[in-house]
């Protein structure tokens, strides 16, 4: 299930290893791509957003929904460490350390680490060039948006039809027991 302070922290996360700003573009294709090489290494989603083709290329739905201020943030949640949009870029409202990062695993820091790695140079259309020509799970939605399953991913990161459809299936049976649980 999604996880507001989680994808906050992801974003932070990202926000200094850039410099405490950067196109929100670029940050959407970053926490994506961490996302998805989650999901290849551990058969999981960082985040749990789900996942919508946009014109850019692949989007993290609630996510780009916090970064548009189109959704109210939770208390600690995306407003307690991320400024509003402006210029079409967002920035970090104060210095963070990784003990900030309580709802960040070691593996889903290495992988957010991985991930800037490879991409944290690219510029923002670069980037989304790049989740254009390197995701295939990523089709064109004319306008419009589209989601995007998660077995698709998988199916996009070599896994087999039936892994592709255990994995989509663990992680929907984990989000119907945390509304389960949300509503108690």
């Amino acid at each position: 299930m999604f996880n507001e302070r989680k994808v906050a922290q992801m974003a932070a996360f990202l926000l200094g290893k850039g410099g405490n700003r950067m196109p929100h573009l670029k940050l959407m294709k970053l926490l994506y791509l961490a996302d998805r090489e989650a999901m290849g290494r551990y058969g999981a989603p960082i985040s749990g957003d789900r996942i919508v083709a946009m014109q850019h290329g692949p989007v993290l739905s609630m996510t780009l929904n916090l970064m548009d201020g189109d959704v109210e943030s939770s208390p600690g949640g995306w407003e307690g460490l991320i400024s509003d949009k402006e210029n079409h870029e967002l920035s970090l409202k104060r210095a963070i350390t990784l003990d900030d990062l309580d709802e960040l695993s070691q593996a889903d820091i290495d992988v957010l680490e991985a991930v800037w790695k490879q991409f944290g140079h690219m510029g923002k259309w670069t980037i989304r060039d790049y989740t254009h020509d390197h995701c295939p799970e990523w089709t064109d939605p004319n306008g419009s948006s589209v989601a995007i399953p998660y077995e698709k991913v998988f199916r996009a990161l070599g896994k087999s039809e039936d892994v592709a459809l255990e994995l989509s299936a663990r992680i929907e049976a984990e989000r119907a027991l945390d509304k389960i649980f949300a509503a108690l």
